[in-house]
């Protein structure tokens, strides 16, 4: 095993405790600064089907982003899990029923209708860590990575606090699906090229 690959463990827990350190109320700002920032991603004028996540472990709030995309008339969906480690993703509706899974995140019922993550517009993804060459460190289940791997089409967006930017830090894994764009309460970061991963 590598030095890099020993010290995500670490670097997840310290990141995390940066997160749930962060105070309600600035929570709840970041989220609503977010969400006004997203009208800067390419083709937002034009998505139609995007998926987000339902929030928890001090995540960034994405629902002031869910509200804003229902009042313009966008399709949301939710992550599910699915077999393989992978995630499908559900429609979201104002009404639909949420029924927590295995980790206890909620997520809409099974008989819920489905999209092809390629047939997405945009992707936002959780993240405990990010870079600014589109490296996305997650919770560490590869659920996203082996969803999103070798999938063209949908824009992939990491939505997240500053506070969770990583300098340095682990080397991608060949595994690893990079990001495009991270969107945090203060800007909206285009990726570079090696976040590819």
């Amino acid at each position: 095993m590598s030095p890099e690959h020993q010290a995500k463990p670490a670097l997840r827990q310290q990141l995390r405790g940066r997160r749930q350190a962060l105070g309600a109320a600035f929570r709840a700002q970041a989220a609503t600064a977010a969400a006004a920032l997203a009208p800067g991603l390419p083709g937002w004028v034009t998505a139609r089907h995007i998926a987000l996540y339902w929030p928890g472990d001090g995540e960034l709030d994405p629902l002031p982003l869910a509200h804003a995309c229902r009042q313009q008339a966008r399709i949301l969906y939710l992550p599910a899990l699915a077999g393989g480690n992978r995630l499908t993703f559900r429609r979201w509706g104002r009404a639909t029923a949420l029924i927590p899974n295995r980790f206890g995140i909620p997520e809409p019922a099974a008989d819920t209708p489905q999209r092809d993550a390629a047939a997405l517009d945009i992707v936002f993804l959780p993240l405990v860590g990010w870079r600014r060459d589109g490296y996305r460190l997650g919770m560490g289940g590869g659920f996203y990575d082996r969803t999103l791997d070798a999938v063209d089409g949908p824009l992939r967006v990491g939505l997240g606090f500053d506070c969770q930017e990583i300098v340095g830090g682990p080397a991608a894994e060949a595994w690893d699906v990079g990001l495009d764009y991270v969107l945090t309460e203060t800007a909206l970061h285009r990726c570079g090229e090696a976040g590819a991963g």
